[in-house]
């Protein structure tokens, strides 16, 4: 699961990217935005068993991303907005059209 906050002053997002408890082991979320390093967003486990971490990135920009799980395997989400060969897209801040989103935008 991937939700998106309304853009702070500065223009920049809080994507919280969530994946539930059933996977075992360390999980990442790498991408684009962090040169695909798995050491730079690792997710923690919270009393449930849920991974979440939290990245930010400028309102306008589209990222491109996939979960690494312990013994280097790789994981798409279904609430990316687009795939390509390298994973999921997100379009942060907006819709790929250029409009903002506005249902994620509305949850706080």
């Amino acid at each position: 699961m991937i939700k998106q906050e309304k853009p702070d002053p500065d223009g920049m997002v809080t994507l919280t990217f969530t994946l539930p408890g059933d996977i075992v082991g360390p999980v990442s979320v790498v991408g684009d935005f962090n040169h695909w390093n798995p050491y730079a967003h690792p997710m923690t486990r919270d009393e449930n068993g849920t991974h979440t971490v939290v990245v930010r990135r400028p309102q306008g920009t589209t990222i491109c991303f996939r979960y690494l799980t312990d013994g280097g395997i790789w994981l798409d989400d279904a609430d990316a907005d687009d795939y390509d060969d390298r994973g999921g897209i997100v379009h942060v801040g907006h819709d790929g059209t250029g409009r903002p989103r506005e249902a994620e935008n509305a949850q706080a």
